[in-house]
């Protein structure tokens, strides 16, 4: 898991450079992101580790209080741009939801 990580956050160019994450096996052309993106995801991803936790758990972990501002500018980026996966996909507002690093 740990190498998942680091190649995630290899891939992804320091805040001040022109991103693009390269998904070939998905059918989406590569998505350009931006350096408050990138920030956010690298500032996810190292909460998260190889840990499965809740949002509560990882806005804990990431010093963050507001959860809107948590589920606009860190979680839904993440799960749209595929970084992060539920561990319950088909549904989203269960009480039991957790969040983990896709595979």
């Amino acid at each position: 898991m740990l190498e998942v990580i680091r190649d995630v956050l290899q891939e992804m160019p320091h805040a001040t450079d022109a991103a693009t994450i390269d998904r070939s096996s998905s059918d989406q052309a590569p998505t350009k992101l931006t350096p408050t993106e990138q920030e956010s995801f690298r500032e996810l991803i190292s909460a998260l580790g190889s840990d499965t936790l809740s949002a509560s758990q990882l806005m804990e972990r990431m010093g963050l209080v507001h959860r809107p501002h948590f589920r606009q500018f860190y979680l839904a980026p993440a799960l749209e741009k595929g970084i992060i996966e539920r561990t319950i996909p088909d549904k989203p507002n269960s009480p039991r939801q957790r969040y983990r690093v896709k595979k």
